[in-house]
């Protein structure tokens, strides 16, 4: 396992990152348990969460997710050997069933999310604390085709007020941002080194052999301003597995269980898919490890953010940390890339 600075700090994040959303709904405890301790062995010390979690956001399953990672910590004892990942939610998700629905970067909800974090984690501090999505109107999640809404947010100088505080008190370490763009993203590097708040150590946005929009505004960003990218989403929902090829909904897939995640099945996406997962095929290749092994090995990304619901998924997954793709696999994907650039943004 390869190990990378996590922004301008002096922690070393591993290249694969451990995603935790499928605990809590489609993974039980135990399982995750299971999972953590997997990843320990293959040499990962990131795990990522969110209060939300686990997905889809239900309140009958809200911060499951969270509780059952603090539980490990509790059993096993290995908090110190982990670096821990979390998110507060915002608005404009559709959620209701967290703290009213009424949710904004503010003081009052931050601290009382972090404080709430901390408890289900069963820890004094979460190393990196994420705010999950922009509270302002923005294209995000998919969404395309920016529409200025004049609406009233929290002044980013409040955000980061409030988390300069709760870095002064030691329950975080540093922040990150999530589904951010590249305005938002300089705007708080920029309020953060003029006032002396915390800057941004990363930023975790979906990138993926479907979805190479990062690229276009933020890769610059990532590197130049070292606020790395934490790529979610780099399987595409499964897709890039090659498990829904020819319309196939195995069970228990999470497109198969959950309507809502549609975001990578529209014709485009499913005919590029299908051209990705030939390639792999042509060169001897897992599928899913070609395209997590794409997405580790570019030069913006700090950590690939890797989910799995069994532990044979997540073996293989663990085994793409050292697959190098070669100079004909590479251009076979770009070639790919400029017939269908970006079918699911």
């Amino acid at each position: 396992m390869r190990y990378r600075q996590l922004g301008r700090t002096d922690l070393k994040v591993s290249a694969l990152c451990l995603g935790s959303m499928t605990w809590g709904e489609q993974n039980s405890e135990a399982e995750g348990f299971a999972q953590i301790q997997r990843a320990k062995a293959g040499g990962i010390n990131f795990i990522d969460t969110a209060e939300m979690y686990p997905v889809p956001p239900r309140a009958e399953t809200y911060s499951r997710t969270e509780q059952i990672i603090g539980n490990y910590f509790r059993q096993h004892g290995d908090r110190a050997d982990w670096i821990l990942a979390s998110k507060v939610a915002g608005p404009g998700n559709g959620i209701s069933h967290i703290r009213d629905g009424q949710l904004k970067f503010d003081r009052k909800h931050i601290v009382a999310a972090l404080d709430a974090s901390l408890k289900r984690l069963q820890t004094d501090w979460i190393d990196l604390y994420q705010l999950h999505w922009p509270e302002r109107p923005t294209n995000f999640f998919g969404q395309l085709g920016y529409r200025h809404q004049e609406t009233e947010f929290t002044p980013l100088e409040e955000t980061l007020e409030v988390l300069d505080e709760q870095v002064r008190a030691g329950k975080i370490r540093h922040i990150g941002l999530s589904n951010e763009t590249p305005w938002g993203t300089m705007k708080f590097l920029q309020l953060a080194e003029s006032r002396g708040w915390p800057r941004a150590v990363s930023i975790q946005n979906p990138y993926n052999l479907l979805n190479r929009t990062f690229e276009v505004g933020l890769a610059e960003v990532a590197i130049r301003e070292q606020c790395g990218l934490l790529a979610y989403s780099p399987l595409a929902f499964g897709m890039l597995s090659g498990k829904y090829e020819d319309g196939a909904r195995p069970a228990s897939a999470r497109i198969t269980l959950f309507s809502r995640f549609s975001r990578y099945t529209n014709p485009q996406a499913e005919a590029a898919c299908s051209r990705y997962v030939s390639l792999a095929r042509e060169h001897g290749l897992d599928p899913a490890q070609m395209a997590l092994a794409f997405v580790t090995a570019q030069p913006f990304v700090t950590s690939n953010i890797i989910g799995a619901t069994s532990l044979e998924q997540l073996n293989s997954n663990l085994a793409s940390a050292e697959l190098k793709l070669s100079e004909e696999v590479l251009a076979g994907i770009e070639a790919i890339h400029k017939a269908q650039p970006n079918p699911a943004p």
